[in-house]
């Protein structure tokens, strides 16, 4: 490794590792250097997206966690709903980038009862807590850090092997649909969650 990457390398890992101790800040510096093409101590999915058709769909994913103001909740409160879940962390650049049009599409679709459900696989509730006060996230995390059981529940033929990962669940709690990585174009969930809605009718 040369030294400019790895004096690169660096520099990333130290402004990741300061935005996780410190919690979320306005100056979001990760998300301008993600956005610029320098994050190179950060490797996120393509962005690719998979649709799977109702009859190709798994069984539907059973999974319990708490979230960060300490209830539990599970895939059987989501059931006879589409659900949105959307793997992520405080200090992963792609995940600040898509934080507000995730959060626009969960305002769009609640008069439809899609519900969105983050898991956040690095956090623990305070810096959880801060990333959804700067970035206006309505919606709630599981906290998977502890144990992985949610990473595990989803683990097969869609696992979110990329942070982030956005799924689809139909109204059956099967998965639907993925996107490996940033949603760079909203206009794809967006579709990916009416489809999945318009299933039922």
């Amino acid at each position: 490794m040369s030294t400019r990457v790895r004096r690169s390398t660096v520099i990333a890992l130290a402004l990741v590792s300061a935005a996780v101790l410190s919690g979320c800040t306005a100056n979001d510096d990760l998300a301008e250097l993600y956005r610029s093409g320098n994050g190179q101590g950060y490797i996120s999915g393509d962005g690719a997206y998979t649709v799977i058709a109702e009859a190709d769909r798994g069984e539907p994913i059973e999974f319990t966690g708490v979230i960060e103001n300490g209830d539990t909740v599970s895939s059987d409160d989501y059931r006879g709903e589409v659900l949105v879940v959307n793997f992520w962390y405080a200090g992963c650049p792609p995940c600040r980038l898509e934080a507000p049009d995730l959060e626009a599409l969960a305002q769009q679709f609640a008069a439809d009862g899609v519900s969105f459900l983050g898991v956040n696989i690095y956090d623990q509730a305070p810096t959880a807590l801060s990333f959804a006060e700067e970035f206006g996230v309505t919606y709630p995390s599981i906290l998977d850090v502890n144990d992985g059981a949610v990473r595990l529940a989803f683990a097969g033929q869609v696992a979110p092997t990329a942070v982030p990962t956005t799924l689809v669940l139909d109204q059956e709690g099967r998965v639907a649909a993925r996107i490996a990585g940033l949603v760079s174009e909203p206009s794809v969930l967006r579709s990916m969650i009416s489809d999945t809605l318009a299933e039922a009718s």
